[in-house]
């Protein structure tokens, strides 16, 4: 059964950086497009960034490019994202999500899930 867990959440200054991980197990993980997605209490789960299978290829939010960067490890089974400049309104539970058959922003065609790590970001 492939499962995913993230980390590296945490509080972080406005401004300032963290990076999340996202590991892998149970499958062939270069056989999966991994996606992040973040929910902030009240809203809805949003599309953050995505990475192919052998990561030729990947997609962000417009409110996210240039600062964040999703990257992939995959003799590691290791997906990475990147955040820079981080920004209040970046704060939210970020979820690794990871689809065999499917690589892009909509959060239903991803079919395994992590629990969410918090990330925090002061003013």
């Amino acid at each position: 059964q492939v499962q995913v867990v993230e980390s590296g959440g945490g509080l972080v200054q406005a401004g300032g950086s963290l990076r999340l991980s996202c590991a892998f197990s149970g499958g062939t993980f270069s056989g999966y497009a991994m996606g992040w997605f973040r929910q902030a209490p009240g809203k809805e789960r949003e599309f953050v960034a995505a990475i192919s299978w052998r990561a030729g290829r990947t997609l962000y939010v417009e409110s996210v490019k240039g600062r964040f960067t999703i990257s992939r490890e995959n003799p590691k089974n290791m997906a990475y994202l990147h955040m820079n400049s981080l920004k209040p309104e970046d704060a939210a539970v970020y979820y690794c999500a990871a689809d065999a058959a499917y690589f892009g922003s909509t959060g239903s065609e991803y079919d395994y899930w992590g629990q969410g790590t918090q990330v925090t970001v002061s003013s």
